[in-house]
């Protein structure tokens, strides 16, 4: 799984980002302030995201420069709600690989990430075991013992999803946001059904019904 080094200090924007990203299957690492997140430069992480304009304390720029000493490939987005030929300019000079301008579509940024990850990391194939099951991330299939299964867009989305937040409950309203989308309008019973269908699929998956509330991967 590829993680996203995230740094935006508008909560509300940070949430939301955060969501979109760890739908499309990113682990993601938020922060609000440069400070909090320079701690983290010695992670593995795969992308940063950095807003220029940081309010207080470390600018984007700044963080870029911390980055940047410890490894200087790591792909880097700049964010700014400046639209300025010379902030683009001088975040290209200093390393970024794409500059957005808020305010932004979070989808438009999901599909520059992904852009970027394929062109980086496209000799490396993203893949998580789980009991005797193989998920192949990028080619988005599911190998039981060499045999692939048959999962539709939804049933792989879920799954990620609860494979990547193993232990952590989820209630129906979680997984409606986060594998339909904030813009589903419905009745919460299709998780359940979403659920029973990944079970036929998947007799392994050790999914826990939470009554009343959700469910949780273990």
């Amino acid at each position: 799984m590829y993680k996203i080094g995230f740094v935006e200090d508008e909560e509300n924007l940070n949430h939301l980002i955060k969501n979109y990203l760890e739908h499309e299957g990113y682990e993601v690492l938020s922060f609000t302030n440069g400070e909090d997140a320079v701690k983290h430069v010695h992670d593995e992480i795969h992308l940063w995201i950095l807003d220029i304009m940081l309010g207080e304390g470390m600018s984007g720029y700044d963080l870029l420069k911390k980055i940047r000493e410890v490894d200087d490939n790591i792909p880097v987005v700049f964010t700014s709600a400046r639209d300025q030929e010379l902030d683009k300019i001088i975040g290209l000079e200093m390393g970024s690989d794409d500059y957005i301008t808020k305010p932004y579509s979070p989808k438009e940024l999901v599909l520059r990430v992904n852009k970027i990850i394929k062109r980086v990391y496209k000799n490396i194939s993203e893949k998580i075991t789980y009991e005797n099951y193989i998920i192949d991330i990028d080619k988005r299939i599911v190998l039981e013992e060499d045999k692939e299964l048959c999962l539709t867009t939804l049933e792989f989305d879920l799954l990620l999803l609860l494979l990547n937040n193993k232990n952590k409950s989820f209630s129906r309203d979680d997984i409606l946001n986060k594998v339909w989308g904030n813009d589903y309008f419905g009745s919460d019973r299709v998780v359940d059904d979403l659920v029973r269908r990944l079970r036929k699929k998947m007799k392994k998956l050790r999914i826990s019904t939470i009554y009343g509330y959700g469910y949780r991967l273990s």
